[in-house]
């Protein structure tokens, strides 16, 4: 599906997270297609490192999280690792320490990122496709959360997430029932944006991440912000930073830089400052 010649391609977690750089565009990759990209503890913290070097990155002003093969964009956890790791109570919460730091650098993430989905989105997968900003599938996509069927309660932010994407009814749907929904239930309902011919996925994906990335920064990063805290309640808001972030966009160069192009009909160069 990528088009990212291998050796531009930094590897974490013995090669099961792939991250490379495309036209400003950073792309992560759940490369453990034997077991449909199940995220392990190990490809967690690889995550978080690869998140990490490309928030860091001022060449890079989008992500786009995708999985390896055409079988699934992530089928959840390493259940394998779970005799292990969560077996009781106290070993989960362990766990979850251990991967909820990497949720919250997604959730948190500054730029803007992109879910690329083919395939199964299960369970863990879901959440973190839902922790992106834009969600993008394949037709032919599956989605569910299983919990109810593994005997595992769902936890908070997820479902915030979930809830705040298809509302209390549908949540309640998926997680009782534990079962699949397509890709076509998904977009009806909201839990995804477009559903799209699997063979143009990675290319519209593409595209609409290299648009962001030619994007003025600054404006997008001010939308991405004001957007979020239009969805804390309201005495949650962080007003202040919504207008610093605005000032900052009027001040900068590359207001300057859209208002000349416009003048000059030309295609504005920003530089995120």
């Amino acid at each position: 599906m990528l088009d990212t010649p291998a050796q531009d391609q930094d590897s974490y977690a013995e090669g099961k997270i792939l991250k490379s750089v495309v036209d400003g565009v950073g792309i992560v990759t759940f490369n453990n297609p034997d077991k449909r990209n199940a995220m392990s503890i190990e490809m967690w913290e690889g995550l978080g490192t690869a998140l990490i070097e490309l928030r860091e990155d001022d060449a890079v002003r989008v992500v786009i999280l995708t999985g390896a093969g055409d079988k699934a964009f992530m089928s959840g956890a390493d259940i394998s690792q779970f005799e292990k790791n969560r077996h009781n109570a106290q070993a989960a919460e362990a766990y979850n320490r251990q991967s909820d730091s990497q949720r919250t650098l997604l959730a948190e993430f500054p730029k803007p990122t992109i879910s690329c989905i083919r395939g199964f989105c299960l369970g863990g997968g879901l959440q973190v496709a839902m922790l992106t900003d834009i969600r993008f599938a394949a037709e032919g996509s599956q989605f569910g959360i299983p919990a109810a069927k593994l005997g595992i309660a769902y936890g908070f932010e997820g479902l915030r997430h979930l809830v705040s994407l298809v509302g209390p009814s549908q949540a309640r749907l998926i997680l009782y029932t534990g079962l699949r929904i397509d890709s076509a239930e998904a977009l009806r309902i909201g839990l995804v944006d477009r559903v799209i011919a699997d063979g143009k996925l990675w290319d519209e994906t593409l595209e609409v991440a290299r648009t962001i990335s030619a994007n003025a920064p600054l404006a997008v990063k001010a939308a991405k912000i004001t957007i979020a805290q239009v969805l804390k309640d309201k005495d949650e808001r962080d007003m202040e930073a919504i207008k610093a972030i605005g000032t900052a966009c009027m001040d900068s160069e590359d207001f300057r830089e859209g208002r000349q192009a416009f003048m000059e009909k030309r295609k504005p160069q920003f530089k995120g400052r």
